[in-house]
């Protein structure tokens, strides 16, 4: 059973928005502000953990405590971060 997932917010230059790279499966997050992204990936990413990534056998045979995956979140560098 998968413990840990990543979340990477990936700036577009052409579109103008942040979007998703993850291993969640399902997860497609598209948001003009970074926090933005954050409220719709807290909201989502746990319910599609969930639904994608348990079995209900899994969820049955072990306890809440085991069940509860992180979600490793990468912001994009800012421009105090990035070294020119």
């Amino acid at each position: 059973m998968k413990r840990s997932f990543m979340v990477k917010a990936v700036w577009d230059d052409e579109a103008n928005v942040f979007y998703s790279e993850s291993d969640i499966e399902g997860l497609h997050i598209e948001a003009v502000t970074i926090a933005e992204f954050e409220q719709i990936m807290m909201e989502v990413a746990p319910d599609l953990i969930v639904a994608n990534h348990l079995s209900a056998p899994e969820i049955a045979a072990h306890p809440l405590k085991d069940l509860i995956p992180a979600i490793l979140w990468q912001r994009p560098p800012t421009e105090e971060t990035v070294v020119a």
